[in-house]
């Protein structure tokens, strides 16, 4: 059995190679998927440097959010309130202030992992700077800044040159004197660090002289981090938090794994998709590898050999070619990781910090799913070529058949039963949570899961669409190329499961993509039509360029440019935050999105839905949605945290913004945005009148601040919502590719298989041209079959999303020129599938045929 295994490698080294190489770029999918969401743990994770790593105790001033460790403190400390207290060696002062920094080309310096920028001071006490000089010196001046590593290096800014600092307030440009690491870390847990001069930065915090956000604390000699803990919370008993560095650190850890964790998971959730296919296209190859040998293994069991032995040589030959293919793709998965990682990086999230990995887990789990993926095929394919007698290996091995229908059935209704475990939450979801985003996510997530299942239930029944589909195609064959049609038709009927077999993988591709174009096509053209309803203003300052895939943040100071222009009737500063809403531990959404606006200039930019009146400051405005999901009316009061303590607001009514591009969730006046977030930066400046030139003008020294008129901010803000797809593109057209891979090596398989039918048909007269032609016409079935059930997944995945979520941005619409482009993808995909099959089927002999099996 060995010889004869090796025996037919050797003779059939075309599809050996065929489903090598199939084999090669499916695990190399699921290897550089799984080693992309591995490394973007990683980067989360791995950068668990602290720059308090040198302090014993921190005093935050005030209550802080015991979720989020790195939120600036809501209170206010004076450093002589910590400092020279019994058992403090040495306490410095610190604050935090979000900033936006564009390097020497004047381009973003985007954090790693998603992080932020913070502005901080530097710490000159010794025994609590936890910076090391790179090279340079320390920031003793205003104006002067030491930086983290990644800053310079992302930056391309050496000592000495200029930095864009945008602050809250306003933009200011400062000069690097130093280059630091942290713990041996180009940066921090938090993000990039700009270290300047302590009063500088608390005059940018908006701190009074001597006062502070937090405190560090070095304890002295002899007193634990733990014992000058439990004194100063003594001492200052109601006015700080004060926790030991340690225990900051290590929370902060488990919270980074945590998210870690999560951000894995949701990369691992959409890498599944493109996962499910390459295992697909694995298991679909292989499978028609073994078919195509039927015959010559029936005629084994003719001589002898036992049913047994056959199985051994498929299962022998299954571990060859999988051991051979996941070797490969696992090492096609580094460059595949590393595209990822450029697709993610284009949407702000920079994971290249983190090194590739080559743990276990992202060495052993692609080589166990070839082989696995690969056994499986070859279980199903050993156990039909087992049961052929040896009279129907004497046929030619074209003549298939379309199987038993009844077990076909079944199994396909056992997968659609499948798909239910993922649509019956979904509708739970959908009837049990309260309106809003996380609904909407939630139920889409798995309507997704469940659509996908159902789709490899049409796979299964893909045969019994082959008659009818075939018998269309082939009348129009046989209108277009005469008697080749006719034939084209008869090869194509009499073998309904090898065509659908090839037409299975490019399903799935189309299925996808569709799916992915509708759905962006959708959401976009959905903010696009509600921003127009809601934008009244002609103009729109926004960091488009300030920002991968748009969006970012400007200084207040914009809206008093920006009305200072000739023209202008109005000008308001959209500014945001994030809030947690006090004592909501038992609502779902325990946290509101806070968007700040000046009330005068409100009504003039923005078409708000509902009869919200200008807002006074203590008051604040709720989305009908906001108001619904947290049981809220007019006259309620609500308690927020805010950066300066706990802010008791009065509910004043309800707006609706169609858009969620403006406010999304709650709107509050300059006074009250003050209280809650000091130092939160605009997002964009909204403006009436005057002249986009003259504008531009005005804001001209502002790095990355753009005009853009009422459309294009619109578009520029609807794709800015969606620009975290990128990643989805990169993983959705490498599954596709492979798709049509698959499609084309089962093809071109199938030529192969039908040596003798096409030699014997030259022998009787046909032409060349004549058997190119009945290639095509079968590859033409198999791109129509594979695409019009792709599309109809997609529109059917989008009609279920819009029925389990109600979102009108999920609309199970399509603009004609989709259907146009996928009906040219079909004609080109047709051409490029069959060009060199066709030519290999005219070009066989009629004594290679005699001799064929």
């Amino acid at each position: 059995m060995w010889l004869i295994a090796r025996r037919s490698f050797a003779e059939g080294w075309g599809r050996l190679v065929a489903t090598l190489l199939a084999g090669v770029f499916a695990i190399g999918l699921i290897a550089g998927s799984l080693q992309f969401a591995l490394r973007a743990q990683a980067a989360v994770s791995g950068s668990d440097a602290g720059e308090f790593a040198r302090a014993d105790v921190l005093v935050q001033a005030g209550e802080s959010d015991p979720g989020d460790l790195y939120a600036a403190p809501d209170g206010r400390i004076a450093l002589e309130r910590v400092a020279g207290r019994p058992g403090v060696a040495a306490a410095a002062g610190d604050a935090r202030v979000p900033v936006t920094v564009s390097g020497r080309d004047g381009d973003p310096v985007v954090p790693p992992a998603g992080a932020g920028t913070t502005l901080r001071p530097w710490i000159a006490e010794p025994s609590l700077n936890a910076y090391r000089l790179e090279s340079g010196r320390a920031p003793a001046r205003d104006g002067e800044v030491a930086v983290t590593r990644h800053v310079a290096r992302a930056g391309k800014i050496g000592v000495g040159g200029a930095l864009s600092v945008l602050l809250p307030d306003r933009a200011r440009t400062m000069t690097v004197v130093g280059i630091v690491t942290v713990q041996g870390r180009d940066a921090v847990a938090s993000g990039d660090l700009v270290l300047a001069p302590p009063e500088t930065v608390r005059r940018a915090a908006g701190l009074e002289p001597g006062v502070w956000q937090a405190v560090w604390a070095d304890a002295e000699p002899g007193v634990s981090a733990g014992e000058l803990r439990g004194r100063l919370a003594r001492d200052l008993r109601g006015d700080a938090t004060v926790r030991t560095a340690q225990d900051v650190l290590e929370s902060h850890s488990a919270d980074l794994r945590s998210t870690g964790a999560s951000v894995g998971g949701a990369i691992g959730t959409i890498a599944s998709v493109a996962v499910f296919v390459g295992l697909f296209v694995v298991a679909n190859t292989f499978g028609a590898l073994v078919r195509q040998r039927t015959p010559r293994l029936a005629l084994l069991g003719a001589i002898g050999a036992t049913p047994r032995q056959l199985k051994r040589l498929i299962r022998l030959e299954a571990l060859a070619v999988g051991a051979v293919a996941s070797l490969g793709g696992l090492l096609a998965g580094y460059p595949v990781s590393a595209l990822l990682t450029r697709a993610f990086a284009a949407d702000g999230f920079d994971i290249s910090a983190a090194d590739p990995q080559v743990g276990w887990v992202a060495l052993a789990v692609p080589v166990a799913s070839g082989l696995l993926v690969t056994q499986l095929a070859a279980g199903r394919a050993a156990r039909r070529a087992a049961a052929v007698s040896p009279m129907r290996a004497l046929r030619a091995a074209s003549t298939g058949t379309g199987g038993r229908r009844w077990p076909r059935l079944a199994g396909a209704l056992a997968v659609f039963a499948c798909a239910w475990m993922f649509f019956g939450p979904a509708l739970a979801v959908r009837y049990a949570e309260p309106p809003g985003m996380e609904r909407t996510m939630g139920v889409a997530v798995l309507v997704l899961f469940g659509c996908m299942t159902t789709v490899a239930a049409l796979a299964v029944l893909a045969p019994f669409f082959v008659g009818p589909l075939g018998g269309l195609v082939g009348r129009a064959g046989t209108a277009v190329s005469g008697e080749a049609g006719r034939l084209a038709r008869a090869t194509i009927t009499r073998s309904p499961r090898r065509v659908a077999s090839a037409a299975s993988s490019l399903m799935l591709g189309v299925a996808l993509v569709a799916a992915t174009a509708l759905l962006t096509l959708s959401v976009n053209d959905r903010f696009a039509e509600a921003g127009r309803e809601v934008l009244r203003a002609d103009h729109a300052i926004a960091a488009t360029a300030a920002a991968p895939g748009g969006g970012g943040s400007l200084p207040r100071d914009l809206a008093g440019r920006a009305a200072a222009v000739p023209g202008v009737t109005s000008a308001t500063a959209l500014t945001t935050t994030t809030a947690t809403i006090v004592g909501a531990a038992e609502l779902t959404v325990p946290y509101l999105a806070v968007t700040g606006a000046d009330q005068r200039d409100l009504r003039a930019t923005l078409d708000l839905g509902g009869n919200l009146r200008p807002l006074a400051p203590g008051e604040i405005g709720l989305s009908s949605a906001v108001m619904e999901t947290h049981g809220l009316r007019a006259g309620d009061r609500l308690v927020l945290r805010g950066e300066r303590g706990r802010v008791a607001l009065t509910v004043a009514g309800g707006y609706h913004d169609p858009s969620h591009l403006f406010a999304d969730q709650a709107l509050v006046a300059p006074a009250t945005m003050a209280r809650l977030a000091p130092n939160a930066a605009a997002q964009a400046v909204l403006v009436r009148g005057g002249d986009r030139a003259a504008l531009a003008r005005a804001v001209a020294d502002v790095p990355g601040a753009e005009v853009l008129g009422r459309d294009a901010y619109i578009d520029a803000a609807a794709d800015g919502m969606t620009n975290g797809l990128t990643v989805v593109y990169g993983f959705i057209g490498m599954a596709l590719v492979l798709a049509l891979f698959g499609m084309a090596a089962t093809v071109s398989m199938s030529v192969g298989e039908r040596t003798r039918e096409f030699g014997l048909l030259g022998a009787v007269g046909a032409t060349a041209p004549q058997i190119r032609t009945i290639v095509r016409w079968e590859a033409a079935t198999v791109v129509l079959l594979g695409g019009l059930l792709g599309l109809g997944a997609a529109l059917g995945t989008m009609g279920v999303l819009h029925a389990a979520t109600g979102s009108s941005f999920l609309r199970p619409t399509a603009p004609w020129w989709l259907f146009a482009l996928i009906a040219a993808g079909a004609a080109a995909v047709t051409l490029a599938t069959s060009a060199l099959p066709a030519r290999r089927a005219s070009g066989v002999p009629v004594l290679a045929a005699a001799k064929a099996e």
